[in-house]
């Protein structure tokens, strides 16, 4: 199983790196590490597993994350309590989004920043994003609220973008007034 050490700290250059684009089909390595992070995020969420393997919890997490500079992503999204919807996205790209701008109340996070990042992150309301699935089949997504600004994170990870780039450095809460808070 996957541990929290396995994740690149924000101090990692690779971070920074833009991820290329996966062959598809997966090959079995490439499998298994969906299925790691599928675990791993399953477990992060469920608070005895997450204090069991001391894992901190997280929906969403980049290939690039574990060092892999390849373009997918997973996100596990609780929707009802003990109940998760698994979404793996190879080589995803934004279809359309809404022009309604919203943004995390208690802020963003993120597994490979291990600190408190004060300040607005803005993301779109609704974000429709197609790519392709495990077994290579083309897929269509849309995500609202909570599942749109995780896929949005994990996108913004592909291109080598962290979150808190997005926060306005001179002003953290800047347009405050003008975005909605989930």
């Amino acid at each position: 199983m996957l541990k929290m050490k396995d994740i690149i700290d924000e101090k990692d250059k690779r971070l920074r790196e833009i991820s290329k684009e996966v062959k598809l089909p997966l090959n079995e390595e490439q499998k298994q590490t969906i299925k790691d992070i599928i675990e791993m995020l399953t477990n992060s969420q469920i608070p005895e597993l997450s204090e069991k393997y001391n894992l901190r919890p997280g929906m969403g997490l980049a290939a690039i994350q574990l060092g892999i500079p390849e373009r997918y992503f997973v996100v596990v999204h609780e929707y009802e309590e003990g109940k998760f919807d698994n979404y793996v996205l190879i080589n995803p790209k934004v279809v359309s989004h809404s022009e309604e701008i919203i943004y995390v109340g208690e802020g963003e996070g993120c597994l490979s920043v291990n600190r408190e990042v004060a300040g607005i992150v803005p993301r779109y309301a609704r974000i429709t994003v197609e790519g392709y699935d495990e077994d290579g089949n083309l897929i269509r997504v849309r995500g609202r609220e909570e599942l749109s600004i995780a896929f949005q994170h994990e996108l913004d990870h592909l291109d080598g973008i962290l979150f808190y780039d997005k926060i306005d450095k001179k002003n953290p809460y800047k347009n405050k007034e003008k975005y909605r808070e989930i």
